[in-house]
């Protein structure tokens, strides 16, 4: 009786210890990009080593994974250190990051990742701040092709409106690389396996654009979801000043922050930028996958999965109207523009997210500029003031235009391709979302 007694408590204990073991195991979560990262709406991290402090998980910026890389198709980044830099919206007590390897056709193998707090927008990071980022517990993982990876989260206290360093190390690389071009920041690439280095000394290399980062989500006590700011270059921020964190979203950032500070009820909302340029609601780009995803193909996967996203603010359509190979046709384009707007409302209002839309800004000047394209503008523009788009708007088009000609720029907001605004311009169109329009919940389907 007492050894069977043994037996049974000897394989009670063993269960206990497979359940234990099971509840605390964390797996590396690989997707294409259409879900949530793990913990998107929930108050504390699964990582151990990330604070047990309360929070709730929102985005902080990101970008989206927008085309395959030209020049790195057969061996990639093979034995480069990839540090982007990029500039929070708000800030946390701990971090993560998704990583993409969508165009690449093999898997991405990263033996080292790293984030920490850059000095100045440099390659240099602040002392003390590097921290080591791992994968289900991993410090190496691998990113099958098409398919992406958000890490485990780090404790670090990663202030609002400052820029961030995310490295990567690959030994073999995988092509072609996923990125996200004309980023207006600079980010640097070393040779060889740097990912822990705090100098930046070996960080000669210099580019453009963010290479497979497209997320970077903190765990926040000053915020309690997230804005996803959608669109094409205006939103992307193309002609804004190099480094300067000038686009539209950025701005909308600070005035939500500092309304809060100043007491007013304004939601309390990270804001991240799903920009791309040359970005259309209808229309994909070429390859497989399509390098720049048409907005309806692509809104499941940029605002929909974001992490803890309240509300979406589209301003898309321009690229429909100038990019279409055919003659316009006033009536039958600005229909189909229409109608696919509206299809991104009944999308988010099916996830519960509010939508609000923008009236499409001027481009007489601009060499794309017809009558019958001006009139599809317009005739789109009415529909979005009548309230039959969105469930609210910013009218940028009346913010930004000429009041002696509203078909163009007034010449102060004007880049000077009478088609994207000045640093002014950019700071207009923020000023022009009514922050009471970003409180409150999509209306309940009837």
């Amino acid at each position: 009786m007492t050894r069977q007694y043994g037996y049974a408590l000897l394989a009670g204990i063993v269960a206990l210890v497979v359940a234990v073991s099971t509840a605390i195991y964390v797996g590396v979560s690989f997707d294409d990009g259409t879900r949530r990262p793990p913990d998107a709406g929930s108050r504390a991290p699964h990582n151990s080593a990330a604070p047990a402090s309360a929070g709730t998980w929102v985005g902080s910026w990101s970008a989206s994974p927008a085309a395959a890389e030209p020049g790195t198709e057969t061996t990639g980044l093979a034995g480069v250190s990839v540090r982007n830099v990029v500039h929070t919206s708000v800030g946390g007590t701990s971090a993560r990051v998704t990583l993409s390897n969508l165009y690449g056709q093999r898997p991405l193998s990263l033996t080292h990742a790293t984030l920490a707090l850059s000095a100045d927008g440099t390659a240099a990071a602040v002392p003390g701040t590097m921290r080591r980022l791992t994968f289900g517990g991993a410090a190496t993982v691998v990113v099958p092709a098409g398919q992406q990876v958000t890490s485990d989260a780090v404790r670090l206290r990663v202030p609002h409106d400052t820029d961030v360093l995310v490295t990567t190390y690959s030994p073999d690389g995988a092509g072609p690389v996923t990125w996200h071009p004309n980023s207006r920041q600079i980010s640097y690439a070393a040779r060889g396996a740097h990912a822990d280095d705090a100098t930046g000394v070996p960080y000669t290399g210099q580019v453009e654009a963010w290479r497979y980062l497209t997320a970077l989500d903190v765990l926040s006590r000053e915020s309690e979801g997230t804005v996803v700011a959608f669109g094409d270059s205006l939103t992307d921020g193309i002609s804004s000043a190099l480094g300067e964190n000038r686009r539209w979203p950025d701005v909308l950032a600070d005035r939500l922050r500092e309304a809060a500070e100043d007491g007013a009820d304004v939601p309390r909302y990270g804001v991240v930028n799903e920009g791309i340029s040359g970005n259309r609601v209808l229309a994909d780009g070429l390859g497989r996958p399509a390098d720049n995803p048409s907005g309806l193909n692509r809104f499941e996967r940029d605002v929909l999965s974001r992490t803890n996203v309240k509300v979406v603010v589209i301003d898309l359509g321009v690229n429909d109207i100038l990019r279409n190979p055919l003659p316009a046709r006033p009536e039958h384009d600005s229909e189909e523009i229409l109608d696919g707007l509206r299809k991104l409302v009944r999308q988010a209002h099916a996830r519960g997210v509010k939508v609000v839309g923008a009236t499409l800004m001027p481009f007489l000047g601009h060499r794309g500029y017809t009558e019958a394209r001006e009139e599809v503008r317009q005739r789109v523009n009415a529909e979005i003031r009548a309230g039959r788009v969105f469930d609210a708007y910013a009218d940028f088009d009346k913010a930004l235009r000429d009041p002696y000609d509203p078909r163009r720029f007034r010449s102060d907001y004007d880049s000077g391709d009478h088609l994207h605004p000045s640093d002014k311009g950019f700071a207009r169109m923020a000023e022009t979302v009514r922050l009471e329009d970003l409180t409150g919940a999509a209306p309940a389907e009837l």
